[in-house]
């Protein structure tokens, strides 16, 4: 453990008191969506309640807190992310409090699914979806493994559950058999950063990341889950058609990608797509915004961040009916069936060749968008926190 020089004395006067600690682990690693939600929750919490809170992450070197936070007191565990897990587990299982990590805390905000073990201390999980439970073949061996034995047991041994969709509530429940009153539903929200963009700023990154005039966007770790092959294969079938459209794929490879990229070097779609990879959280409203129409055909999501972004940017939305999408875009999207290809390419085919139909669905992703606020999340938040103390 250290403290950051920059605010040891700032923390010492901290520790003296009660604390509320957000982990935001998954923030400074980077981790796509989870990520974007720890960062977004603490900035709300904190300009909300300021003085109230500290930061708490594992660290390897070269991680630093989210950007703008750095005044914000924070402690650290010096342990990579396999180490880390491992560690909470076996700490759980043996009932050794970690208390001593954070000074002065009164509750603990496990942002992931990692729960430290904590003596006489209060503690909320955000369970963000059961995508470990439900399509066990879409992980990795250890992964799945860890998960499936530590999940019930974090579960249990939280004060409060919080989970980011309707839909994930009651796979929770149906799981692991909890009192429904310990697990509230708050909805995430884009950030303040996602929003229609000028005109000028969009074509500089354009020309930046070599992007056609028009393109559909994908944003997410390529994954199984997220449903790319059918993706490709419908915008194959397309092309057959004679309607070639451009993917730009934004996110960095996670996990067995191998067979996606496998079928679609086999495949004459392949010069139409691209890879930026991983985008700079400044630089993504951007391409949500050039683009023609964004993409979710996921077979699941436990809330489905990018709906929500592309919408705030003024994209129309192009995405599966799977859990739990229609719930979070409501009637602003175009919905398909993930599992056929025919109903995906047909819906694409809708939204592409019909400019009236995007404007329409642009403005009313807007206003749906606007109804989710990350302002509203962290007083939903504290209410939760407020139960429990």
């Amino acid at each position: 453990m250290e403290k950051r020089g920059t605010i040891a004395s700032e923390f010492e006067h901290w520790a003296l008191s009660i604390v509320i600690y957000i982990d935001v682990s998954s923030a400074v690693h980077a981790k796509a969506g989870i990520g974007r939600y720890a960062e977004s929750l603490a900035r709300a919490l904190i300009a909300h309640r300021p003085g109230r809170f500290a930061l708490f992450y594992n660290r390897v070197r070269g991680t630093q807190p989210p950007a703008g936070l750095e005044s914000v007191p924070v402690r650290t565990v010096r342990a990579g992310y396999k180490p880390w897990r491992m560690a909470v587990w076996l700490g759980q299982l043996a009932r050794v409090g970690f208390n001593r990590l954070l000074p002065g805390v009164e509750l603990f905000h496990a942002t992931e699914h990692l729960l430290p073990p904590l003596h006489g201390v209060p503690t909320v999980l955000t369970v963000h979806d059961m995508i470990f439970e439900l399509f066990p073949e879409h992980q990795k061996p250890l992964n799945y493994w860890y998960l499936k034995a530590t999940m019930p047991l974090y579960c249990r041994r939280a004060d409060a559950i919080i989970t980011v969709s309707e839909s994930s509530k009651r796979d929770i429940l149906a799981r692991y058999g909890l009192d429904p009153a310990r697990v509230t539903v708050i909805y995430e929200a884009a950030a303040p950063g996602f929003r229609p963009a000028p005109r000028n700023m969009v074509d500089e990154a354009r020309r930046r990341y070599g992007l056609p005039d028009r393109f559909l966007i994908h944003v997410g770790t390529i994954e199984p889950r997220k449903n790319l092959t059918r993706l490709v294969e419908a915008l194959q079938r397309l092309r057959d058609e004679g309607l070639g459209i451009p993917l730009v794929v934004v996110g960095g490879k996670g996990w067995l990608y191998d067979s996606f990229f496998q079928r679609l070097g086999e495949m004459r779609v392949r010069d139409a797509v691209q890879f930026p990879g991983y985008v700079p959280a400044a630089d993504l409203p951007l391409l949500y915004a050039a683009a023609t129409a964004a993409v979710m055909p996921s077979v699941y999501e436990g809330f489905g961040l990018p709906v929500l972004e592309a919408m705030a940017c003024g994209t129309p939305v192009v995405s599966s009916n799977a859990p739990s999408m229609p719930e979070i875009g409501g009637e602003a999207a175009c919905y398909f069936n993930p599992h056929d290809v025919e109903a995906m390419a047909s819906a694409i085919r809708a939204v592409w060749t019909d400019a009236e139909r995007r404007a329409e669905m642009g403005k009313q992703g807007l206003e749906r968008a606007a109804e989710f606020s990350w302002k509203r999340a962290a007083n939903e938040t504290l209410a939760v926190y407020e139960s429990i103390l």
